[in-house]
């Protein structure tokens, strides 16, 4: 390999030649990167999984975006690009090398911050695709486990570890004792409360819908044109997917109108029962702890250096304080829709 040649350089004119051209690479993402790739006739997204090395897990996000791909979706979803050799990825390195990925591109815009005109229609297309996911059989078994299976999900978060961690942080986290103790306390809340998760009704959940996620349609942004990113999708406890989104709402600056817009849109589609309303509060709390703990894992495995965990120590601290005080008004502004939605 010459001087300064990448793997990403070749990868696509060996493996998707019709596909070749100029890489671009995409700002942001945590777990992956991703590249633009472009030439005079077509466009696609080159994406390079970071935080695995996981054949299987791939396979079952890809299996499960084939079964989608053949359903008439009001939204677009990713389509996977097959290599020369029909397969849907390639390793970067012979090996233990990263996963890479084509995908075509989608047109579409991400959403900005401040923008809140969406929400009604990303509630109403998350409440479309989870009443899909519902009926889809992918035939492979999910690799990811469940939110609720944390100490399975994350193995190097012992309750020694996270107890170190939080109540006495080594130096790079020693300014950061007050956000590890609420964290630690949110924690300690969530590990007492999981057993009954399992009892909720339980389907296929894209997992990680939020903002980043998403794609509004160009010329009307109070529109979404995509649902992006089911790398995490796995059978969970249905309300976990709504939950999700409400708490990534939290501390928004049009926050109770977001809340109220994705909840109205999400009711038209889907009926939650009483029993999964209830829960949400504590699903949205586990959403927190469980970024926590991904955090904390790329950290302690070298992923990550200590300043990528000490931003999302305050960013979810921070969040963690706003649900205990958010928490009622949300549940009620949920439950208004679904009730209205009858």
């Amino acid at each position: 390999m010459r001087e300064g040649h990448k793997p990403t350089d070749t990868i696509v004119s060996q493996e998707w030649p019709e596909w070749n051209g100029t890489l671009r690479k995409r700002s942001g993402g945590w777990n992956n990167t991703t590249y633009f790739v472009e030439n005079n006739a077509r466009h696609a997204v080159l994406r390079i999984y970071d935080t695995h090395r996981d054949r299987s897990k791939i396979e079952f996000e890809h299996a499960v975006l084939q079964k989608l791909g053949v359903l008439s979706l009001p939204f677009s979803i990713p389509e996977p690009v097959l290599t020369s050799n029909g397969g849907t990825m390639v390793r970067l390195e012979e090996g233990k090398g990263k996963f890479a990925c084509l995908f075509k591109y989608i047109e579409g815009d991400t959403p900005a911050e401040e923008e809140t005109g969406y929400f009604e229609s990303f509630g109403e297309a998350a409440g479309i695709l989870s009443a899909v996911l519902a009926d889809i059989n992918p035939s492979l078994a999910p690799v990811y486990r469940p939110y609720y299976e944390l100490p399975q999900a994350y193995p190097l978060c012992s309750d020694t570890k996270i107890r170190e961690l939080c109540m006495n942080p080594p130096r790079p986290f020693a300014g950061l004792v007050q956000e590890l103790k609420l964290l630690y306390a949110a924690y300690n809340q969530i590990a007492d409360s999981l057993a009954g998760l399992k009892e909720l009704p339980h389907q296929l959940v894209h997992g990680d819908l939020n903002a980043s996620n998403l794609l509004l349609d160009s010329s009307d942004h109070r529109q979404v044109a995509a649902l992006l990113d089911f790398e995490f999708c796995t059978h969970d406890v249905r309300a976990m997917e709504p939950a999700v989104v409400l708490s990534g709402l939290l501390g928004h600056a049009e926050e109770e109108t977001a809340v109220r817009d994705f909840c109205r849109g999400f009711s038209r589609r889907v009926r939650l029962s009483e029993a999964e309303i209830n829960a949400v509060p504590l699903l949205m709390l586990l959403r927190k702890v469980d970024v926590f703990l991904h955090f904390v894992t790329r950290y302690l495995e070298g992923t990550d250096e200590a300043h990528v965990l000490q931003e999302q120590v305050k960013l979810l601290s921070g969040d963690v304080f706003q649900l205990s005080r958010r928490t009622s008004p949300i549940l009620e502004i949920l439950r208004e829709e679904q009730e209205g939605n009858c």
